[in-house]
């Protein structure tokens, strides 16, 4: 049986613009609780051509890029975005090995 975590979306069909609006940092997680420990940063971006639908791409490791003052035009290296099923609802999960401004 298929199950849909197999599939990966073609990152063309997200658009041709992301718009850094937020950086946050991602803590490591033991036995469901979140600890201090910051294991790498979710770079929060607005999808111009999906009316600025909002996507997290985690990146592991040390921040990459400040907080943007306003938005900032960016594109991913080695970015896999994967949907997930969770109670009926289809979401997705980003993540990517860098970010760099265009």
């Amino acid at each position: 049986m298929l199950n849909i975590r197999d599939l990966k979306i073609d990152n063309a069909s997200l658009g041709r613009k992301m718009l850094l609006v937020e950086v946050v940092p991602a803590y490591e997680y033991k036995d469901k609780q979140r600890t201090d420990t910051i294991t790498g940063y979710r770079y929060v971006v607005c999808l111009v051509d999906h009316h600025l639908e909002k996507l997290n791409v985690r990146i592991d490791g040390p921040q990459l890029m400040a907080q943007p003052n306003g938005f900032v035009e960016v594109e991913f290296e080695g970015l896999e975005v994967r949907a997930y099923e969770n109670k009926g609802v289809v979401n997705f999960t980003a993540k990517a090995t860098g970010i760099y401004a265009v």
